[in-house]
């Protein structure tokens, strides 16, 4: 029986376990990725700060502040990041061409082969789980103006 908040916001017991089922999904990739970067001897902020230096525009410097606005991080913790990095030869710090006061990000080799590895890890994690996460939008944007009665199937 629907209560009448869920009356007001259009939700079924469909809406509940699609979200549930997608957040599961999520928090499966998540794990994964965890597990792999564990594997390299690094914690899952350290790939995701390797992944944004490589994801990075070639050509443009990347600065602490950038990293810190792609991970969501606060400047000082991008800076303990960037620090843990360097002492494990993963990253290189070099002044700054435009600004004297800042320093530039990049991989080193040794960064750029513990990131391929991951990154192919990851591709191939997100191209066994892209099936059902396609199925999982695509049932949504189905079911947009349905009521919802219907429950889903879990993800495989």
């Amino acid at each position: 029986m629907l209560n009448r908040a869920e009356k007001r916001f259009n939700l079924a017991t469909r809406d509940y376990a699609q979200l549930a089922a997608f957040r599961h999904a999520l928090r499966g990739f998540l794990r994964f990725s965890e597990a792999a970067a564990a594997q390299e001897g690094l914690t899952s902020q350290h790939y995701q700060a390797m992944l944004t230096l490589r994801g990075w525009p070639d050509g443009q410097p990347l600065s602490i502040n950038d990293l810190a606005q792609q991970l969501l991080i606060k400047h000082n913790s991008a800076v303990g990041l960037v620090d843990r990095l360097a002492d494990e030869g993963l990253i290189v710090r070099e002044p700054s061409t435009l600004d004297r006061r800042k320093v530039e990000l990049r991989l080193s080799s040794r960064g750029r082969q513990v990131l391929a590895r991951l990154a192919a890890a990851h591709r191939d994690e997100l191209r066994r789980i892209g099936p059902i996460m396609k199925r999982f939008f695509s049932e949504l944007a189905h079911d947009q103006g349905n009521n919802g009665s219907t429950p889903p199937g879990p993800p495989p």
